[in-house]
């Protein structure tokens, strides 16, 4: 098969990697791509947002099947478009897409097919927005109704907080025409974790739970991110709640879209709070999670081609997937001044020393290629800028070969979280 990738991060590039060691795979492309992505796959100047040039690309390329990694283009209908000149392509339609691309919409969902969330009203007036804030108190959550590269939910411990983020949201535009509605839901108590499953349509096969660290600053300070770190498989999934979460989340999502008469065809991703009254949902994405992709594309046993083709054409019924056992953890990179305006165009040195580490896998997020004095160089060209992600049979023993990895890169020019699995950690020293 000729397969195409969309998007250039991460996620991408790990997916990238997956790939290309299918022995399906005949002919690897990605666009846009990154320096790194380029190791392993051609890659092609073309915006993932670039729609009529993605199916334009596809078609001259005789490309056979496209993945799209970012949740842009899926919620603008680059499935559907390929579709429409008859070109395979894994994500959900722009309809199922809504899921993610609108907060307000994934609430009401849930609503109607009594799927376990936050409590939550949603509003398109700031005034009404901050009465609800001042009626119900804090701590209390807010997100912008549309897409904000992970951004766009502010938790506020006070109400002139609350306040102060509806401003932030909807007066200042700090995440553009996302923040033209908002949703304000109860702030829920417990441990966070990410949950992933194939979707054919009808079947969901899950795949391996997650857990995500968001806030920008050791101990879970600070504000939140697209992702710093990441790592799987996490105790606070086990057997019994992964069942429980596919019985009382997943399944039902499904059969509430098929029912609707949008079926969902590609990777439901749940942000879930494990409460002391069972799973809840904090929200839906429709594409891989990023950091996360990178730590279970590093867990993946089986061929994921052909796992992702099943899943377009509805066959999951009678697939399987194999995990290795190990745990995978990933420390992102990012640029000094993120979550805020990333300093960009700062040399990355030692990239080849940390890929030499055994079980040290580092993904590309945001870097390019540039000469500097005649040499080549990688720079920084994005927020979140390198994924270091290792293998070890504990999460210690994965964190500390990943911190293996980060030490031996040169870049003054960027930071990470130095608790990656933090919560992990602590239970194996208890143990």
């Amino acid at each position: 098969m000729r397969v195409l990738v969309v998007g250039g991060g991460g996620r991408e590039h790990a997916l990238c990697w997956a790939l290309s060691a299918s022995p399906l795979c005949d002919a690897l492309f990605c666009a846009p791509g990154n320096p790194g992505i380029a190791e392993v796959a051609t890659c092609l100047p073309v915006s993932a947002e670039d729609i009529a040039g993605l199916v334009a690309l596809a078609q001259k390329e005789k490309i056979d099947f496209v993945v799209v990694g970012p949740e842009g283009p899926l919620v603008a209908g680059l499935v559907d478009a390929l579709s429409a000149v008859g070109i395979k392509a894994f994500g959900p339609s722009a309809k199922a897409a809504r899921l993610e691309g609108s907060k307000a919409f994934m609430k009401d969902f849930f609503a109607r097919h009594n799927i376990p969330t936050a409590a939550y009203g949603r509003f398109t007036d700031p005034a009404a927005a901050k009465a609800f804030i001042a009626q119900k108190g804090a701590p209390i959550v807010v997100k912008a109704d549309g897409l904000a590269a992970g951004k766009g939910v502010i938790i506020c411990q006070s109400v002139a907080e609350g306040h102060a983020a509806i401003d932030t949201i909807m007066t200042d535009k700090a995440f553009g025409a996302a923040g033209n509605e908002v949703v304000v839901e109860e702030f829920l108590e417990g441990e966070e974790a990410s949950f992933f499953a194939l979707v054919d349509g009808s079947t969901a096969l899950p795949l391996a739970a997650a857990q995500d660290h968001k806030a920008v600053g050791d101990g879970d300070t600070g504000p939140n991110t697209g992702g710093m770190g990441a790592y799987s498989p996490t105790p606070a999934v086990d057997d019994a709640m992964a069942a429980r979460i596919m019985k009382d989340i997943i399944t039902p999502t499904v059969n509430g879209l098929k029912a609707e008469g949008t079926p969902f065809k590609g990777v439901l991703f749940a942000g879930i709070m494990i409460t002391k009254d069972g799973p809840k949902t904090l929200e839906f994405n429709v594409r891989f999670g990023d950091p996360e992709c990178e730590v279970l594309m590093t867990r993946l046993k089986s061929d994921l081609l052909p796992a992702l083709v099943a899943a377009v054409d509805g066959q999951l019924k009678n697939f399987d997937l194999r995990w290795h056992d190990e745990t995978a953890l990933v420390v992102i990179m990012a640029a000094n001044g993120y979550p805020g305006t990333p300093e960009k165009g700062t040399v990355i040195g030692g990239l080849a020393d940390a890929a030499k580490i055994e079980h040290v896998n580092v993904f590309h997020a945001g870097t390019k290629a540039e000469a500097r004095d005649g040499k080549p160089v990688i720079v920084a060209n994005g927020g979140r800028v390198l994924a270091v992600t290792a293998t070890g049979k504990t999460v210690s023993d994965a964190q500390a070969r990943a911190y293996q990895g980060v030490d031996a890169i040169i870049w003054p020019g960027g930071f990470c979280r130095r608790d990656i699995g933090w919560r992990a950690v602590a239970r194996e020293k208890k143990a």
